[in-house]
């Protein structure tokens, strides 16, 4: 692979227009081609990025959630398509929220159970809060009446909320992106006989040296956190210290979907897991083939027709991640099965098995620009091999 020399000056690109810093590690066939800090991990201070920075992964975390539950998958502990009331009985007899023809809402029974697999897939009826439908209100308001508790809330108390609001839709028939994750996660820890965090240290962390890597924020590596950043229209940057409360040390909330910390290397080790077909220093998370499987678009086309952002153009869907199925449509230079998520706050991976590559990025702002950078570190990546 021949130097990544463009890389450098677009991440200063980023800083000049975006977040207060951002860091980047690129590891190639088992060699670390490219590792570059840029900008400050927190303005006031004017402390720079570092190696030993923490940042808030948001929703990577979905990623290492699913190669937790591969893990069970492959000590033959449950099938993709058994039903989930099998291991979580409160999903039993799902109800549906539809709207007939004088656009009134009524519910009704689902045409089948969900199945694990749609938790991997998104395609479980399940849906975050929000304003979207009558699904995403209903969220809304069960979560708000435990806005005070939500810290101390239990992967399965969650579920159990949950499953007690109608979904969004029949279950496999559409995409949608919300809590299936964090369900992932209670049916790992009912699977496991272990907390989430606990399976995931055990399994993953320790294994894999993460030592940086977990739900909560210790009050000796406080100073390593990264400040995020809310960027607003007239271009001055903000604090954002709302969405820190699940870091406290003693918050017992541990979100499969977007509550864990880590670090640029962490997590480049964790890629670099899954790039190398699930071993890296003697150590097996998975199998190859089961990584072809997680990388491999569990999709219909009518459920594609649902993955719709704009920038995803050109990828599927996997078990848990974007896999890139159509280069041209994607207009990307990148290998087909490529595939990765991303973070709220613009953090970012990249794995390709076939070229045993993989790219960590990590930035703490909001609005992420996710659509402007993704791309084009992409781009380069490839266009250097």
């Amino acid at each position: 692979m021949k130097e990544l020399n463009n890389l450098q000056p677009l991440l200063k690109d980023f800083v000049a227009n975006g977040p207060a810093g951002c860091a980047m590690t690129v590891t190639y066939q088992g060699e670390n081609v490219f590792e570059d800090y840029i900008g400050l991990a927190d303005m006031e201070s004017e402390n720079e990025i570092s190696p030993d920075n923490i940042y808030r992964i948001y929703s990577m975390t979905k990623v290492v959630t699913c190669v937790a539950a591969l893990i069970l998958y492959e000590r033959g502990l449950y099938l993709l398509n058994e039903p989930l009331e099998k291991y979580l009985p409160e999903f039993k007899n799902p109800q549906v929220y539809r709207t007939d023809e004088k656009g009134d809402v009524y519910t009704s029974p689902s045409s089948r159970s969900i199945h694990i697999k749609d938790l991997f897939t998104m395609s479980s009826g399940l849906t975050y809060e929000g304003d979207g439908d009558e699904t995403e209100r209903h969220v809304q308001k069960e979560l708000a009446s435990i806005s005070d508790q939500q810290e101390n809330l239990q992967l399965r108390d969650l579920s159990k909320i949950l499953a007690s609001i109608p979904l969004a839709f029949d279950p496999g028939t559409q995409w949608r992106y919300g809590f299936s994750h964090d369900v992932l996660a209670a049916f790992i820890e009912v699977v496991s006989g272990k907390k989430l965090g606990a399976f995931l240290k055990d399994e993953i962390f320790d294994p894999l040296h993460m030592n940086d890597t977990s739900f909560r924020l210790t009050e000796e590596k406080k100073h390593r956190l990264c400040t995020l950043y809310t960027l607003d229209e007239s271009g001055d940057m903000m604090k954002e210290t709302n969405l820190d409360r699940h870091f406290h040390p003693k918050s017992l909330f541990e979100s499969g979907g977007a509550g864990l910390l880590s670090t640029i290397r962490d997590y480049s080790r964790f890629a670099q897991v899954l790039a190398n077909g699930g071993e890296l220093d003697g150590v097996r998370l998975l199998g190859k083939k089961t990584i072809q499987l997680m990388a491999t678009n569990h999709l219909e086309p009518e459920q594609l027709t649902y993955f719709n952002w704009p920038y995803l153009v050109g990828y599927g869907y996997g078990l848990g991640v974007r896999v890139l199925i159509n280069p041209s449509l994607a207009g990307t230079n990148s290998s087909i099965g490529e595939f990765g998520w991303s973070g709220l706050a613009g953090t970012w991976v990249l794995i390709d098995p076939k070229e045993k590559l993989s790219a960590v990025y990590m930035q703490q702002m909001l609005p992420n620009f996710e659509a402007y950078h993704q791309p084009r570190l992409r781009n380069i990546i490839y266009g250097a091999l």
